[in-house]
């Protein structure tokens, strides 16, 4: 799928505002709770994401005062607890792919946090480039409080990355809640809002993310990512390559005529 502007998700909420894909978990009884359907139709469209002609940046966003709740108790950790090995390692990998999913779209996704945002919504938080949050969003990697390790789709690996291997063991081992004061000052979310204000800050700066050279932007992505398991020498390798490939679009040529003429540039994103 290329074309998102007709795109009607059953298990989520999809709205598509100016080249920007907003999404919202769609159980405000329950505090959007992920579902073994939901978890799948997000993978697949995160999927799709990559090559869409419609979309330049993401934002996944709170619902009825709540960003995600986890996997739904009845829904999936019930039936968890009758499946076997087979079943049980099909669904954690199908967990993993979504987040694969999410980090290999090619596009910035920010998440606009409100309220809960425990177990695998937490994840969905940390697996988004850009995190923003209200005072009173409470953000807790709870696995261990149901009896499961902390290592849940990616935590032990990008946790660490995000706010220091210390913070985060503590974290994923004792699955308390992190305080919104905590989360920013540790560099978890890049800023914090009011909740009346939230959904307009993420939308202002995903605005701008898409006004940018977004081309571009899907390069840093990548690079972003890939280059955890480089060394120096080869990221600074990669870089040069990566850069070389933006210097040959038309945004660059735009950006250094806008400089010359001095005006604001437009980017087209090719």
């Amino acid at each position: 799928m290329t074309d998102f502007a007709n795109f009607t998700p059953n298990h989520f909420q999809w709205q598509l505002r100016d080249r920007i894909g907003v999404i919202r978990l769609d159980r405000p009884d329950r505090k959007n709770p992920l579902t073994f359907e939901s978890y799948a139709e997000l993978r697949d469209t995160f999927r799709a994401l990559a090559h869409a002609e419609d979309v330049d940046v993401v934002v996944f966003t709170s619902n009825g005062g709540n960003f995600c709740s986890g996997g739904d108790v009845h829904d999936i950790i019930g039936p968890l607890v009758e499946m076997d090995m087979k079943g049980l390692l099909a669904f954690t990998r199908m967990t993993g792919d979504l987040i694969k999913a999410m980090i290999g779209c090619s596009r910035p996704v920010i998440a606009a946090v409100e309220g809960v945002c425990v177990g695998a919504g937490a994840i969905l938080a940390m697996a988004s480039d850009i995190r923003l949050a209200t005072p009173d969003t409470r953000a807790a990697f709870l696995f261990t409080r149901v009896g499961l390790a902390g290592c849940d789709m990616g935590a032990c690996a990008m946790l660490p990355r995000i706010i220091g291997q210390g913070r985060a063991a503590e974290l994923l081992y004792t699955g308390r809640a992190m305080r919104a004061e905590e989360g920013e000052r540790w560099g978890f979310w890049n800023a914090l809002h009011s909740a009346e204000t939230l959904e307009e800050e993420a939308m202002a700066l995903a605005a701008r993310l898409a006004a940018g050279p977004t081309f571009a932007h899907g390069i840093t992505k990548t690079q972003l990512n890939q280059e955890w398991n480089m060394g120096l020498e080869q990221a600074i390798e990669a870089e040069a390559q990566a850069q070389a490939i933006c210097m040959q679009t038309r945004d660059f040529e735009r950006a250094y005529h806008a400089f010359v003429a001095r005006e604001q540039p437009v980017f087209e994103g090719n």
